[in-house]
């Protein structure tokens, strides 16, 4: 239950394994500092619970059942920071180790012989929420955060953990509870009617919330691009040039390039950021009729890649007239979002480009070689992922499915207390849909949730966070 968790002084390695300079152990709970008075030395003699909160402290940490130096585990900086101004609401200790496992899983293994147990996964986190320090739509940014893949994707998970989004939601609820009053009191008192004054302040109100939620739900899109990115697929007809454009757009040599066809014989994958998007992009082989097993099984590979695939980077020899296998391309990538490049425009075009342009929309010209206009094909991908907008400069942006869902729901609800209010219908109806509406963001906030739902949410944590 999660009452009884709360009770347990927890610990972690709270930075990830193998050799670095500083590793952390991190312990939360109401016994953090009586273990840490009882396994740290400082350099003079004071125990941890003598010291201000906030402070570091030098010494080394020690098995207590050991009497002399020899008992010694590391050489340690030590940090105190007592409840509630941590980032659980408890007294919390770090224990800045040196960075090697060893070291770590010592110094861990001791805090726990000592009456600490090891923390689950994202149980810092979650017990920041419990504790009322952060609401669960800020705990999903701290995952956020931690995965952002691009500078766009971590500036709107730390608006979002400042509160941006729960600040909106919250303004919302609000205002929603000021109509469920309004409506109420006249439930309560039919006698005295809301007359058609009211009655049209009361319909401003409830269309201005739809307005707003509806706002929020436009961010969504580009928020999960952010948060999620896009898979991309380079593919084309053999030596077109598919692994220099990978280079080109990595800024290294990731793929071996060669004058030799076929040298790509499996997939490559990178992630790379372009215009603020997070970009899975896959080099595929470009053998079309395989000779043998091992190209069979990477031809394979490479279809799947493209059926999966949310946009593919059809590439076309500039120099060469299209051959046969270039028409095979086009007609396979029919039904799917496609941006054709033009390589090699270095040397002399042969290419029919017409023929191109009756089957794409989008063509761009480009040597991967030279590294020329891959500025304009970063545009391109940026073009279509966005439809063609510039990136929303909202700082609030919603990202998570989970509240997608959730906005959603109560948009529809508090859509359907509009169209009732025109439509004259007795105002529970209305009251309900109201109440419906700040019921579901209420979940996505934390105000109202399940131990399944959070089990769900942080089970995706670190163990340290």
């Amino acid at each position: 239950m999660i009452s009884s968790n709360l009770t347990d002084t927890i610990a972690a390695i709270a930075t990830p394994a193998g050799e670095s300079g500083i590793g952390i152990v991190r312990i939360s709970g109401r016994d953090s500092i009586p273990i840490a008075d009882g396994i740290f030395i400082s350099k003079d003699n004071r125990k941890p619970s003598l010291f201000k909160t906030y402070t570091t402290h030098y010494g080394f940490i020690a098995d207590p059942k050991e009497n002399s130096k020899s008992g010694y585990i590391d050489e340690v900086i030590l940090t105190i920071m007592r409840a509630p101004k941590s980032y659980t609401k408890e007294d919390v200790v770090e224990i800045n180790c040196h960075g090697g496992i060893v070291a770590l899983r010592r110094v861990l293994d001791l805090v726990l012989e000592n009456g600490c147990r090891l923390a689950e996964p994202g149980e810092f986190t979650k017990r920041a929420f419990l504790n009322g320090r952060i609401d669960l739509a800020q705990a999903e940014a701290v995952l956020d955060i931690i995965r952002a893949k691009t500078d766009s994707a971590l500036k709107i998970s730390l608006e979002q953990l400042r509160g941006g989004l729960s600040k909106r939601i919250n303004h919302i609820r609000i205002d929603l509870l000021d109509v469920l009053s309004l409506l109420e009191v006249n439930i309560d008192f039919p006698e005295e009617e809301i007359d058609s004054v009211n009655l049209q302040a009361i319909a401003r109100k409830i269309n201005n919330l739809d307005s707003r939620l509806k706002e929020i739900l436009n961010t969504s899109k580009q928020g999960r691009i952010l948060r999620e990115g896009i898979h991309v697929v380079i593919c084309g007809k053999p030596n077109v040039g598919k692994s220099s454009l990978l280079n080109a757009l990595l800024d290294q040599e990731r793929s071996i390039v060669t004058s030799i066809p076929g040298t790509t014989r499996d997939t490559i994958e990178e992630i790379i950021d372009i215009k603020g998007i997070p970009v899975r992009i896959v080099d595929t082989a470009g053998i079309l009729e395989p000779r043998d097993l091992v190209e069979k099984k990477s031809v394979g590979r490479s279809r799947r890649y493209i059926d999966l695939a949310d946009l593919v980077i059809l590439l076309f020899d500039g120099n060469k007239k299209l051959s046969k296998e270039d028409e095979a391309l086009i007609g396979k990538l029919k039904k799917k979002a496609v941006i054709a490049v033009i390589n090699k425009i270095d040397l002399r075009q042969n290419i029919e480009k017409d023929k191109i342009a009756k089957k794409f929309k989008e063509i761009v010209d480009i040597s991967a070689k030279k590294i020329r206009n891959i500025n304009l094909l970063e545009d391109a991908i940026a073009n279509l992922v966005y439809n063609g907008r510039v990136i929303s400069s909202e700082p609030v942006v919603v990202s998570r499915l989970r509240q997608i869902e959730s906005i959603r729901e109560a948009e529809k609800l508090i859509a359907e207390a509009a169209k009732s209010l025109d439509n004259k219908l007795s105002l529970e109806f209305i009251a309900q849909d109201i109440k419906d509406a700040l019921l579901y963001l209420d979940q996505l906030l934390g105000k109202k949730f399940s131990e399944s739902l959070l089990d769900k949410i942080f089970s995706e944590f670190c163990i340290g966070k």
